[in-house]
């Protein structure tokens, strides 16, 4: 065994791994959307398993919050106020050397996502909302990337691994084999409404749902880039802890069910930046407003009001809704409209605007 190996020892006598396996490992670059609670732990085990680059793109700074169920943080990170893809390859940097970790941080859009995910082998989702994961979708089956999707709030996670058709069905996994999966927009047409969706920051999280959705989202990564694509699991993962759930639901039917706009028709909605939202400065307001750009239901005041009391008071009434939530040291006020707009008040930092709306309306 070559010595530069020997750390993988254990995992070569996989079957249908082997050294062949590490060494393609070795020469992989994994793209990380996120770096919370699903991408600190993914990336922690792709760094053990030998992943030859590591791309981590993330937006967010390491919070006290953080450290209950994001692996790679401890309080020093919290103490200097550290990016969490530069706290993330600081870390890994002492669990293997030998990986080479690109910290990224930036707000993920549809501006930058193609020139993040160029030279990737596999996107893996750490993401925290379904809008950059359908532009994550899109880049993916744009260039004919897997793309491994995760999710995990409250005691409940998902996760399902696409191999994307491509135009001329000769992906690997689709020459000879025929091993495509419906896309991650095939599975969910249409983004719920703004609000209707628990997050972590709202509904709080257990760190074992976080550690099992990622380290299966890992085993699916493993699988693939090591070209054992017969291997992948073509279930929709779908569990909660605290209902003592396990559920795999069969999805291969759903290609062929759909006229999915995405993987069929070739319509790139979000990273043409025709879907999702748009940020805008308010001059002077030390604000911005976020607008949808899709068809959406209208928020529940109702119900975003009962989840967003837990952190402060809440006004709401037929044309709006309002909260204070304090990050960081920093305090913010989201003002939310029926049609989904919303204006957050006390940064001028498009990214980080979105951030807070992630956190706490969600979608």
């Amino acid at each position: 065994m070559n010595d530069d190996l020997a750390r993988y020892h254990r995992q070569m006598l996989l079957p249908g791994f082997g050294e062949g396996g590490q060494r393609r490992l070795r020469d992989a670059t994994v793209l990380l959307l996120g770096c919370g609670a699903l991408g600190s732990v993914a990336a922690d085990m792709l760094a053990r398993a030998g992943v030859g680059r590591l791309v981590i793109v993330d937006r967010d700074f390491v919070e006290l919050t953080n450290l209950q169920r994001q692996v790679l943080f401890d309080e020093r990170d919290v103490a200097e106020a550290m990016p969490k893809a530069e706290a993330a390859k600081r870390k890994l940097a002492t669990i293997n050397s030998g990986v080479t970790v690109e910290a990224i941080v930036d707000d993920i859009n549809h501006g930058n996502v193609e020139r993040f995910a160029s030279g990737a082998s596999l996107l893996l989702d750490g993401l925290d909302n379904f809008e950059t994961r359908y532009l994550a979708n899109d880049v993916a089956v744009k260039l004919g990337l897997p793309y491994v999707y995760g999710a995990a709030v409250g005691t409940t996670g998902m996760a399902f691994p696409v191999l994307p058709h491509t135009p001329a069905g000769d992906a690997p996994w689709e020459s000879p084999r025929m091993l495509a999966t419906p896309c991650f927009r095939c599975l969910f047409e249409e983004a719920p409404a703004p609000g209707s969706s628990p997050t972590c920051d709202t509904a709080g999280v257990i760190s074992s749902a976080v550690a099992i959705v990622a380290n299966y989202q890992v085993a699916e990564a493993l699988k693939i880039l090591t070209g054992n694509y017969e291997r992948v699991n073509r279930t929709l993962l779908n569990l909660d802890l605290w209902a003592n759930e396990f559920l795999q639901l069969r999805v291969e039917s759903v290609y062929e069910k759909t006229d999915c706009p995405c993987c069929k028709r070739r319509q790139f909605d979000y990273l043409d930046g025709r879907a999702g939202s748009s940020a805008a400065v308010l001059c002077g307001r030390n604000a911005v407003q976020l607008r949808h750009r899709q068809d959406a239901a209208r928020p529940d005041f109702d119900a975003i009001a009962e989840r967003l009391r837990a952190h402060g008071d809440v006004q709401t009434n037929a044309f709006m809704l309002r909260s204070a939530v304090s990050e960081a040291g920093n305090r913010y006020e989201i003002t939310l409209f029926p049609d989904g707009r919303a204006i957050v008040k006390g940064t001028d930092d498009a990214g980080v605007a979105r951030g807070i709306y992630a956190k706490y309306i969600g979608a």
